[in-house]
């Protein structure tokens, strides 16, 4: 997360609290539900701010994003450890997988092709036991 030693974005109350509202659910959600729960509970973030800190946490890896398949941003707190997702087309639930084959493969074409600082995201859509 960010630092007081300069190295990352100051903390604000404004920060942390939208950092608390992703973390009081275990799903991804858009900026705006992401407001609706700051107003809900009383704190007077802005639409504009939640925009920018999502953007701002997605940057740093502290959250992760998925883009809906309408093009639509939506936003987790992120785990420790580097993954990928899968995500019912249905109901939005998401699962964290773990990809060796695919932390190998990524690995292989960036070598073939002469790549380094390679980076990537992985997210499979379909559709859940619960919907199918």
């Amino acid at each position: 997360m960010t630092s007081t030693d300069g190295s990352g974005p100051r903390p604000t109350k404004q920060r942390l609290a939208v950092l608390e509202a992703l973390a009081s659910v275990d799903d991804f959600r858009s900026a705006q539900e992401v407001h609706e729960i700051l107003s809900s509970s009383g704190s007077p973030v802005g639409l504009a701010t939640v925009y920018r800190t999502l953007q701002l946490y997605a940057d740093q890896g502290d959250v992760d994003v998925l883009r809906r398949e309408d093009g639509e941003a939506i936003y987790r707190r992120c785990s420790e450890t580097h993954h990928h997702h899968l995500v019912c087309r249905s109901c939005g639930a998401t699962v964290e997988v773990e990809g060796p084959a695919v932390e190998r493969w990524t690995t292989s074409m960036a070598a073939e092709h002469g790549f380094t600082a390679v980076s990537h995201t992985l997210e499979i859509f379909g559709t859940c036991a619960a919907c199918s």
